[in-house]
């Protein structure tokens, strides 16, 4: 396998779009309320942001326009946000006193909703809603807050209901939730459990008690599997994660103290000149929180309040990172994109690629995971025995193809000027088809239009293709194609008696220039 450099994680440009769309204060009556930006989510197609004021803005990645949607009734800052795109576009969102509400978008596809509807949870939560999950299809909506009560919202769209319901109560608070394949996996302060929606029952992951109480999440690793292959993630204290089974079984344990006791890749921030003569926040001892699968099988992101990891369990590496920051409020990874809230109202992004530039195969949920290793200060893609097999290694960075997508009707277009040139090739004479397959494909001349054309050789004066192909440098080999079309007129028929013939032949060429 070829060595591969990875590209380096950072911030490419501060994402003043989405900040400058949300006002900065707003007028209640006479006084002038501040907006503070406390909850984060973000995918493909959306990014959802929380407000203090109980206001939830929604910034379209597609059309660059930013919507907002209301709860209502009381204003409450809102603690969480959740996005699913699945046949239906929707957003759910808990706030600081318990209500949960879910917002069906509307879509402007064909057969999808064209009303904008909210479902509102009411009077089973009464604290803080700090986690929320929901079921690949959209139908189910769990909930979890700070008293440990953990409640399953079904959702009826075409009905318009939703029934919530308590299927769980822990002593301690909710950190972090993660649903599949009927099972809920329920980080707490003091434990991580998993539990079985049909079966109604409850497994602790693990055996040992956590040596202190905190913030740990744990995360369900991605794929199309069935419920006994499930594994997942889990934080611990003492900078250790825990790889488990379905059933709760530990299978593995990654004790990164040292690792990170040497230093990480810090991710690179946009220079701002309001931070630049802000001190850096001590860290007194490094901690994991909050879990998310990342990337590639076998990466991990983990945070809390002051520090970013990103960790690679297959060959125990730490991919980057952001440690002594503070004030990180929430944070969101999608592909290939690290989105985390710091402050009062500072949205980042991270991403080893600018917005806009991700490649087709960063999206595709079937994404094979590479080996990275570590030599030089720099992350490289193939195992080392791979690496080492070659004396010398050519690292080059990741180049990318663009395809150009034409129109329906622009390749109907074309369709039909193959067409053209193919009943016109079969009415014309051996020697004609020679001469312009000849000026027709002038790069490949060794393939004719038809089977009666005689074979290429040697002796015919031109090289075979290997020969042809081998003599062709790098660089040349690196210039781009341009291949620019010409319009073809149509054929004129001319009626002379009872008879029809063709008044003229029309040749296409295509010219074929390299940069």
């Amino acid at each position: 396998m070829a060595a591969q450099q990875v590209g380096t994680f950072k911030e490419f440009c501060p994402l003043y779009s989405i900040l400058n769309a949300i006002p900065a204060k707003v007028q209640k009556g006479f006084r002038s309320i501040l907006v503070y930006l406390t909850a984060l989510d973000a995918n493909s197609d959306f990014i959802a942001v929380g407000s203090s004021i109980g206001m939830l803005y929604l910034y379209c990645r597609h059309t660059s326009q930013m919507k907002k949607y209301s709860l209502e009734g009381k204003t409450e800052s809102i603690s969480v946000v959740k996005l699913l795109s699945c046949f239906d576009d929707l957003v759910a969102v808990g706030t600081v006193s318990g209500r949960v509400a879910v917002f069906q978008l509307v879509s402007p596809l064909p057969g999808r909703n064209k009303q904008l509807r909210r479902f509102d949870v009411l009077g089973v939560h009464k604290s803080n809603i700090n986690a929320l999950a929901w079921s690949p299809n959209g139908m189910k909506l769990f909930s979890g807050d700070d008293r440990g009560k953990i409640i399953q919202s079904d959702l009826d769209f075409d009905k318009g209901s939703c029934n919530p319901s308590l299927i769980l109560e822990e002593p301690s608070s909710v950190v972090q939730l993660d649903y599949s394949q009927k099972v809920l996996l329920v980080s707490t302060s003091q434990r991580c459990l998993l539990f079985y929606t049909e079966e109604k029952a409850v497994k602790q992951v693990g055996t040992q008690p956590r040596k202190s109480n905190g913030k740990y999440g744990a995360c369900f690793t991605p794929g199309l599997c069935k419920q006994s292959d499930l594994k997942l993630f889990a934080s611990r204290p003492g900078l250790r994660l825990w790889k488990s089974d379905v059933h709760g079984y530990v299978q593995s344990t990654f004790i990164l103290k040292d690792m990170l006791s040497k230093g990480l890749e810090p991710f690179e921030l946009y220079p701002r000149l309001e931070n630049s003569n802000q001190d850096r926040f001590v860290l007194s001892e490094k901690h994991f929180g909050l879990m998310y699968c990342f990337l590639y099988e076998g990466w991990v992101l983990s945070w809390d309040e002051y520090s970013i990891y990103i960790i690679d369990t297959v060959n125990q590496a730490v991919i980057g990172g952001l440690e002594s920051s503070g004030d990180i409020v929430s944070v969101s990874c999608t592909n290939n994109e690290i989105f985390f809230l710091k402050g009062d109202r500072e949205i980042i992004r991270i991403s080893n690629m600018p917005e806009g530039a991700l490649s087709a195969s960063l999206h595709s949920p079937f994404r094979a995971h590479t080996p990275v290793f570590i030599e030089d200060g720099k992350h490289h893609i193939g195992t080392l025995s791979e690496i080492k097999e070659n004396d010398q290694i050519d690292v080059q960075s990741i180049k990318t193809e663009k395809i150009q997508l034409c129109a329906i009707e622009d390749e109907e277009s074309l369709v039909d000027q193959a067409t053209d040139l193919k009943s016109r090739t079969c009415s014309l004479s051996t020697d004609q088809v020679k001469s312009r397959s000849s000026s027709i494909n002038s790069i490949d001349s060794g393939f004719s239009l038809t089977a009666t054309a005689e074979p290429v050789s040697p002796s015919n004066g031109q090289r075979p293709a290997s020969q042809r192909f081998s003599i062709i440098s790098n660089e040349e080999f690196e210039q781009e194609l341009v291949v620019k079309s010409m319009k073809v007129k149509k054929k004129k028929k001319k009626r002379h008696g009872n008879h029809f013939f063709l008044c003229g032949t029309e040749h296409i060429y295509t010219s074929v220039s390299y940069k």
